[in-house]
């Protein structure tokens, strides 16, 4: 591991060379803190959602509102008892015109941009991935505590860029059938 100012630093799980602002489509999970079961249960292959359960799935469904001028768009998600998966795509607007488009302009055989037109850094995020998942997540913290919830995330969230027509299918359908999949989930603890 890597130290910053004497301090051991995580490396970031995000891909070095890709603007997280780039037009495209992204595959998220957020994980609950220590995969606790916050959100409601599995019953008969359904999710049975709790209050914050619902309040996940009803600020995911907001968030293309909430942020009008990043021209999102949302594709298959779902809310598991500790984690949510989702599809998020990123249209091209003001921030990103010159951006790159990982379903259409990017070969999946190379890296996907070159060095020199690598802009994902440290330093303040917005208008990108990283900035919708840090609302998204403060949103949900934030109604907990209003109603007096325990609750807590994992410190991170994963992503994947969608590159091709094929994946996104696979990953929807993966998306679509996780309820009915839960035992085999790498997620599932009871």
């Amino acid at each position: 591991m890597d130290k910053f100012q004497n301090k051991y630093r995580i490396p970031s799980s995000r891909l070095q060379n890709w603007d997280y602002g780039s037009p495209g489509f992204y595959f998220i999970t957020i994980c609950t803190k220590n995969r606790k079961h916050y959100f409601g249960e599995i019953v008969n292959d359904e999710m049975h959602t709790n209050t914050l359960g619902s309040l996940v799935n009803a600020e995911w469904i907001k968030t293309p509102g909430i942020r009008p001028d990043m021209n999102l768009e949302l594709g298959e998600f779902v809310v598991m008892p500790n984690h949510f998966h989702g599809i998020m795509m990123i249209g091209e607007n003001e921030f990103n015109r010159d951006g790159r488009d990982a379903m259409h302009r990017v070969s999946t055989v190379t890296t996907l941009t070159s060095p020199a037109a690598a802009t994902n850094k440290f330093g303040p995020q917005s208008k990108n991935l990283g900035s919708i998942m840090r609302g998204f997540k403060s949103s949900i913290t934030t109604h907990a505590k209003k109603l007096n919830l325990e609750f807590d995330w994992q410190a991170r969230y994963h992503d994947h860029i969608i590159r091709n027509h094929e994946e996104f299918m696979r990953i929807s359908k993966y998306i679509s059938g996780n309820p009915g999949n839960w035992k085999e989930d790498k997620f599932f603890d009871e």
